[in-house]
């Protein structure tokens, strides 16, 4: 009995080491290159939460408390206590089809359309690549759309939105 103790709590001291994400910038699941130049440009506008953006994006967003944000649509993660949130206004995708949104630090992303939360196509993610933490594939309509973050644990997120390849 307790040698079966001893292996189930071994197992699951080990349990965080199964689930971490990918380490290094050749992890991610597709090539993160446009992605990666895009969020490390160095003319990047920085706009404000609420602000417009149009693809092809590529800006620094300046994050608020949750509280303040005043995102339009609630998370679907409640944001941790002492992290930031923000949101970018994109009048429309030039056409119907597969966008990345990729950000630069960890976070929770909502990509809202005609009032839906989209569920992204696919996402990858990998720690210790330089510029880039995640990226995600959506399909999107050509009407407007926004993009929420929340989650962050700094003031500022790069965010940059490219057509797919």
């Amino acid at each position: 009995m307790i040698a079966r103790l001893i292996v189930a709590l071994t197992l699951l001291g080990s349990a965080p080491v199964w689930a971490a994400e990918p380490s290094g910038c050749d992890k991610f699941k597709w090539s993160i290159d446009k992605e990666r130049a895009a969020l490390t440009a160095q003319d990047r506008p920085k706009i404000a939460s609420g602000g417009d953006l149009a693809i092809p994006a590529a800006a620094t967003l300046d994050l608020k408390a949750p509280a303040e944000a005043k995102l339009p649509t609630s998370p679907e993660r409640k944001p941790k206590d002492g992290t930031f949130a923000g949101f970018a206004r994109f009048q429309k995708a030039p056409k119907a089809g597969t966008y990345t949104v990729s950000l630069s630090a960890a976070a929770w992303v909502d990509v809202v359309q005609d009032g839906e939360i989209l569920k992204p196509m696919e996402f990858s993610g990998a720690t210790d690549c330089a510029g880039i933490r995640k990226t995600m594939k959506y399909d999107l309509a050509a009407g407007p759309f926004v993009i929420q973050v929340s989650g962050v644990t700094e003031n500022s997120i790069s965010l940059a939105v490219l057509p797919s390849e």
